[in-house]
């Protein structure tokens, strides 16, 4: 078996999701583009291909157990095993949405994908993550999701959000949880890529994919000695 580090990273056809593939591409690792759209992806794999780096599709929509079932098995075919994941995808909903106008079934589907999407993706790897001798996972979280910086009347984060924000704080509650468990056999950590201009936010952010990739990539390289079970940004630990 090949002692190439192997990368999954899920929503990485576009944005800081392709970003992050890059980084990790670049290093020398063999990455997995998990995208829903078959087209979009086969474009982003081409397209980090033709810069050398070693990437393949992975067919993943992390909303249903039968596609992550499968991109499981497809990597355990390809490597047989997984050294870093980091789950990437995600949805804004509607935000900024305030609270009084949400609906619950709203409220589900930012969940279902924020949420439990990354739980469904993390347990559905653990085994091929288990094998790896320094296994390592990077939740996408953002800065609206710390409780401390939402209610710092400093922060800027004027804009109430009924779904979003509480589905980040509720991705960062699980993490730790993780972390608890795993101790350090297995690093997991949150990152806040900013405010960067995707079409997440009609691209109206103030930095590049490529910064908002950078948090992500440094935890997802980290050394065995590294931090586990924090949210950090690319400055450093972030307030939870």
């Amino acid at each position: 078996m090949s002692e190439q580090t192997i990368a999954l990273v899920t929503g990485a056809n576009k944005g800081i999701g392709y970003e992050i593939a890059a980084g990790l591409g670049a290093l020398g690792w063999s990455v997995g583009v998990g995208a829903r759209d078959e087209q979009r992806r086969a474009d982003a794999v081409a397209k980090l291909r033709a810069a050398g780096i070693d990437a393949f599709g992975v067919p993943l929509d992390v909303t249903d157990d039968a596609s992550v079932t499968a991109a499981a098995a497809l990597i355990e075919e390809r490597a047989g095993r997984l050294d870093v994941l980091v789950n990437n995808a995600g949805t804004a909903g509607a935000w900024p949405d305030p609270p009084s106008t949400l609906t619950p079934a709203a409220l589900r589907a930012v969940v279902e994908t924020n949420v439990i999407g990354v739980v469904r993706v993390i347990n559905t790897m653990l085994p091929l993550l288990l094998r790896s001798g320094h296994p390592r996972i990077v939740n996408q979280s953002s800065h609206v999701g710390s409780l401390a910086r939402q209610t710092d009347p400093g922060a800027g984060f004027g804009a109430a959000s009924g779904a979003y924000s509480p589905s980040k704080t509720f991705l960062n509650a699980v993490t730790v949880q993780y972390a608890k468990e795993f101790g350090d056999t297995l690093k997991i950590n949150n990152v806040c890529p900013g405010y960067v201009a995707t079409d997440l936010n009609a691209f109206q952010g103030t930095s590049t994919p490529a910064e908002g990739a950078r948090a992500a990539i440094r935890l997802a390289t980290q050394a065995d000695d590294g931090p586990t079970g924090g949210l950090f940004d690319d400055a450093g630990p972030v307030p939870w």
